[in-house]
């Protein structure tokens, strides 16, 4: 009798409790993370749950070995919510320096604003009031509740959903976009006590980080490889949506980098025609200027002046 090709992990949250369809893969990925896990500063309990937040927004499609020096430097400019708060938004656009997706510092801005104002200065424990926060989305309340408080809840990011879709679902990548049916899974194979959930979703984290990886997987290191429906299967090839490439150069993106470099490195406002000579198409220089005053990014001042944003 062949063994089964998809374990039956694929129950709905009613039934998670009654079946505990996540039993199997707890202990072993748990196990592999105590012993395998990357010494990252937001994960030491000094960092508390502001370096745990502003961890989560900077690694957002930006890979740790980018992201620690930054953070580094943010953490000990401002140590927390209510020091950042105090200062323009155009200054955490400047500390966020090559980071990308530069919305991001203006978005952490806006929420430490609204945690001095609404919290005392203290990140919010309730994944409600986390929620409510300004430029955090499910992902993110779930991650602080999660990993600063110790908290039950689904984190899905894109190395979880690639664990699951392999490990549980025999497909080699997730879907581009987070659909129900993941949030499903997620909450399904979710442990029923609180500090596990929580060190679990760490541990399938770095689990797809380190191991599942989207090139490369090194299933061999695997600690839920003899359980995993995509390998069990004989590793069928993705046959859904092409997946989303990650060009750069010449993109609009490239643009709006070179600008705010301009920006960032000025400490004032600068001359359009400063502007002007990074980029040699003025077309797409326009867009990509427009783009950054539209996003908030840039502030364009009287005389063709433009500055970081000051208010």
């Amino acid at each position: 009798m062949t063994a089964p090709t998809k374990p039956p992990y694929g129950g709905t949250a009613d039934s998670a409790s009654e079946h505990a369809p996540g039993e199997p893969l707890h202990s072993p990925v748990i196990d592999w993370f105590d012993e395998h896990a990357r010494d990252l500063p937001w994960r030491r309990p000094e960092a508390g749950a502001w370096g745990v937040m502003v961890s989560e927004f900077m690694l957002q499609q930006t890979p740790v070995n980018r992201v620690l020096p930054v953070y580094e430097q943010w953490l000990a400019r401002w140590p927390r919510p209510a020091d950042l708060a105090a200062e323009a938004p155009g200054e955490a656009v400047r500390a966020w320096g090559r980071l990308g997706y530069p919305r991001r510092a203006l978005r952490l801005h806006g929420a430490a604003v609204a945690i001095t104002e609404r919290h005392g200065g203290d990140v919010p424990a309730d994944h409600a009031q986390l929620l409510a926060l300004p430029g955090i989305g499910e992902y993110t309340a779930a991650a602080v509740a999660s990993f600063a408080y110790g908290q039950r809840h689904a984190v899905l990011d894109t190395n979880v959903r690639r664990v699951f879709a392999r490990a549980v679902s025999g497909t080699q990548y997730p879907p581009n976009a987070t659909t129900a049916a993941e949030r499903r899974l997620a909450r399904a194979l979710l442990p029923e006590d609180a500090s596990t959930a929580a060190r679990w979703a760490a541990a399938s984290m770095e689990l797809g980080a380190l191991v599942c990886t989207a090139k490369n997987e090194s299933c061999e290191r695997c600690p839920i490889a003899a359980q995993c429906a995509w390998r069990l299967a004989g590793k069928p090839a993705h046959d859904g949506p092409p997946r989303r490439g990650q060009t750069y150069a010449g993109t609009d993106r490239q643009v709006r980098g070179r600008l705010l470099a301009v920006l960032r490195e000025a400490h004032g406002a600068v001359p359009q025609a400063a502007l002007d000579r990074v980029w040699h198409e003025p077309v797409q220089r326009a867009r990509a200027l427009d783009g950054l005053v539209a996003d908030g990014l840039v502030e364009p001042l009287p005389g063709g002046l433009y500055r970081l944003p000051m208010t």
